[in-house]
């Protein structure tokens, strides 16, 4: 049994409940290699952001689970070497699909956890996700639960119709399972094709696709009958078109790829919403920086030359996420 506070890690349960007091949000960046960590642990520190570190089932698949765990110490090293004091780093698993590994990982130190049993009947869900809390909450890991079912692709989640969580059943099941915070549905989706092109409209100008807007409706709803209570944007991506661009000029093909409009996210960050998870972003970013670098330098193959520029391009974005769209820049010491 490995404590996450011994790791230097924190759990999210301060951090949410600054981040709704305050109407920003934290983000939570998944990563699945070296070079993602690097630029997370940077923008992070440079703008005194607390950041959660997500690792899926797929990323601990690909990197395997124990270096991912040492990696995440390290960046609590890393960070304090770049000058950020105390630095507010959690550690979490996104979408968990089993108690088992829910469990592995608050064995293994990770800090929080995510259930994602929202695709299980109702009541299932429910006894699922509690038997998860009951364990986690022995070691001070906080537990995200979902309700509601996102579309869309990405790892080893899948959808192909999304179903805006209910209202009516939020305090019910928030109750029942004892979850720190909650997943709802209202319209985000895994992947860089968050929408078919039938669901968007198109910019007349631009030829451009325009999503479909969130159900602010039913968060607004959500947040009545749970006042306070942390709720979790997932599929929250808003596939920047310029990195788009630059993949399709450099040989990718990613036709009609759009994500969530970062204005909505603005929105949604001054609410009861106070973690958005944002994966796809990063990985347009490295992809598109990686193909214009071995375009335009095609004798080069270390990997650093073209990592490098992979790295400062993600930092980019990360910084521009945290400061101009969630708004927790300067919340951690």
């Amino acid at each position: 049994m490995v404590s996450y506070k011994s790791l230097g890690l924190v759990n999210t349960k301060e951090m949410f409940a600054k981040a709704v007091a305050g109407g920003y949000a934290i983000p939570a960046f998944n990563f699945n290699n070296m070079e993602q960590l690097q630029a997370i642990v940077m923008a992070a520190a440079e703008t005194k952001s607390p950041v959660i570190l997500q690792v899926s089932k797929g990323a601990r698949k690909y990197a395997n689970a124990t270096l991912l765990r040492y990696m995440a110490e390290g960046a609590v090293a890393y960070a304090k070497e770049l000058g950020w004091a105390k630095p507010e780093i959690v550690l979490h698993l996104d979408h968990g699909d089993s108690f088992e590994t829910c469990k592995d990982c608050v064995d293994s130190g990770f800090s929080s956890v995510m259930i994602d049993a929202s695709h299980l009947p109702y009541e299932e869900n429910i006894a699922l996700t509690k038997k998860v809390v009951d364990y986690a909450h022995q070691f001070d890991v906080t537990v995200e639960a979902e309700l509601g079912v996102l579309a869309g692709v990405e790892d080893e989640v899948s959808s192909a119709v999304s179903h805006y969580t209910k209202p009516e059943e939020v305090v019910d099941f928030a109750t029942r399972t004892g979850c720190d915070s909650l997943a709802i549905s209202i319209g985000t989706s895994h992947g860089a094709y968050k929408f078919t092109p039938e669901q968007c409209t198109r910019d007349p100008k631009t030829g451009k696709l325009v999503p479909p807007p969130l159900a602010f409706d039913v968060l607004h709803e959500i947040e009545k009958q749970l006042p306070g209570f942390p709720i979790v944007l997932h599929g929250s991506s808003s596939v920047p078109q310029d990195e788009v661009d630059t993949i399709n000029a450099y040989g990718g093909k990613l036709p009609d790829a759009v994500g969530i409009p970062e204005e909505q996210l603005r929105e949604a960050s001054k609410s009861a919403v106070c973690k958005i998870n944002i994966d796809s972003d990063s990985r347009l970013a490295m992809t598109a920086a990686v193909r214009k670098h071995l375009a335009e330098n095609p004798s080069h193959f270390d990997p650093r030359q073209y990592l490098t520029p992979a790295r400062d391009n993600m930092k980019k974005m990360y910084i521009h996420k945290i400061c101009e769209v969630l708004g927790s820049n300067g919340h951690a010491e």
